[in-house]
């Protein structure tokens, strides 16, 4: 069988929506869930779009918010696909900020996530392969790849980890906690 494979570039997405005061948190900045619904919505069109498929979200890997967003500013959100699976696909997200007076651009926020292709019964589907055209491509790629690799490992050490250990709960001492543990 002959796999399909897409460019990088057949993935971009760009959304750009101005910052309201309807949007904005109590210190009048614009609200992190509200910048995360607009992320969430860019993933799925960019993964929809590569994959030729309905997405759903299965995790937000990363989300760094860098700098506030203020009223006012143009925000746009630049999304693609930079890595794919059997059926998943990792959407990375740049979100910028400009001050429409100014012309000043400031970047906001970093974004992974981990998106899987569905058919119509809710059956994950194949997603089309991944042509890495520069070395940009290749680098988050790549980035991608470490990414899974860190939350293999953490997987793991979660899963053998002694919480209850006489050694994990004397540390814990150096941490601003107190424990009062049951006896259960």
């Amino acid at each position: 069988m002959d796999k399909t494979f897409k460019t990088v570039a057949s993935s971009h997405i760009s959304i750009s929506e101005l910052m309201l005061p309807s949007h904005t948190n109590f210190s009048g900045k614009i609200h992190g869930g509200y910048i995360l619904s607009l992320l969430d919505q860019v993933a799925f069109a960019c993964g929809s779009k590569f994959s030729g498929n309905y997405c759903v979200t299965a995790s937000v890997d990363t989300v760094n918010f860098l700098k506030p967003i203020e009223v006012g500013e143009l925000v746009t959100m630049k999304a693609s696909v930079n890595y794919v699976g059997k059926s998943s696909m990792i959407i990375g997200i740049r979100v910028e900020a400009e001050n429409i007076q100014t012309g000043t651009i400031k970047h906001c926020n970093s974004s992974y996530f981990t998106m899987v292709a569905k058919d119509n019964q809710g059956k994950s589907m194949p997603v089309p392969g991944l042509i890495l055209s520069n070395l940009d491509d290749v680098r988050r790629f790549c980035n991608c790849l470490k990414q899974i690799a860190l939350k293999k490992e953490r997987d793991l050490h979660e899963e053998i980890f002694d919480y209850s250990s006489e050694e994990t709960l004397s540390a814990l001492t150096k941490y601003n906690v107190q424990l009062e543990l049951d006896s259960n």
